[in-house]
């Protein structure tokens, strides 16, 4: 199966049970107004922790109706996020998700030794795109949690992302490992990184994907410009992931899609005990409603 839109999303989730997702700091307009839009089609069963005052005014402001939606008041950020991440950890809830909270505060809370959502797996975040002019939904790792990772933070992003194509119907995703050039160069790591993936890849070290690398970001993406470069490769021009070699490059690409390209995007952290809608501040409703369908999907 190859996802053309995120809306192909909907699909995989269509039939199967709700899912509980719990929102810390729930006192977010966006975040509410995505959460309800899923729980009306049917996608999720929200739990709302936060200030219920803050809730309800905002809900009341934009006509949101949530009568029957589950309301934990709890004004105090910190708590509000060590109620949600608890809930998820006792198996109450399936799906966490950031409320009007900074990141770091939600990972803390999510890392926490004790009663968090730990794994032993590298957190690493997971995005979907439907770009215009790309023939079907193109995945981007990691922009947003791995600074600058080692070769074996690479081989933990690409599991973590291939797990999650895997669960979402791909069976072999193709993955692409970018560097600034296609050849093999000592002097640039990214390019290194890539060889070895790729041949960890051909020896079965890396599973259920096919991986090309070095490629540079017009041969992943475009057939046309590897066969001009005489390139041979089963990814080049039909990759289903981007694997980023450090944030800045990841970042770059990322905002570049949403804001020149007019992508839409989902995202969310894998690695944890169940996936994590963690957007930025500045992505839209519909986004975040996306990534919402995206944890539904990807989720055991």
């Amino acid at each position: 199966m190859v996802l053309k839109n995120l809306n192909d999303l909907k699909r995989l989730v269509e039939g199967r049970p709700r899912k509980k997702l719990v929102l810390a700091a729930a006192q977010d307009q966006h975040s509410l107004g995505a959460i309800i839009k899923a729980w009306k089609d049917n996608i999720i069963e929200p739990i709302l922790v936060g200030d219920k005052e803050d809730i309800e005014n905002i809900c009341e402001t934009f006509s949101y109706d949530i009568t029957g939606v589950t309301i934990i008041h709890e004004p105090d950020i910190q708590r509000s996020v060590e109620t949600a991440v608890k809930m998820v950890s006792n198996k109450q809830a399936d799906i966490l998700m950031k409320g009007k909270i900074g990141s770091a505060t939600l990972l803390r809370c999510v890392l926490n030794k004790e009663w968090g959502l730990r794994t032993g797996n590298l957190l690493s975040h997971f995005a979907l795109f439907e770009v215009e002019t790309y023939h079907k939904v193109i995945a981007v790792t990691d922009v947003a949690m791995n600074i600058a990772p080692s070769l074996q933070d690479k081989i933990a992003i690409v599991n973590n992302s291939v797990a999650c194509l895997n669960r979402l119907g791909y069976k072999m995703p193709k993955v692409a490992v970018l560097g600034a050039v296609e050849m093999v160069n000592e002097n640039m790591k990214a390019t290194l990184d890539a060889a070895l993936l790729s041949k960890m890849n051909q020896r079965d070290q890396i599973k259920n994907c096919i991986i090309d690398g070095p490629l540079a970001f017009d041969n992943a993406v475009s057939l046309e410009s590897a066969q001009l470069k005489g390139i041979k490769s089963e990814v080049a021009g039909d990759t289903d992931l981007l694997l980023m070699p450090d944030i800045e490059v990841g970042n770059v690409l990322y905002k570049s899609l949403v804001f020149f390209a007019q992508a839409k995007v989902a995202s969310i952290i894998l690695g944890a005990m169940v996936p994590i809608v963690l957007t930025s501040r500045s992505d839209s409703e519909q986004a975040k409603f996306d990534s919402i369908l995206l944890a539904a999907a990807a989720s055991n």
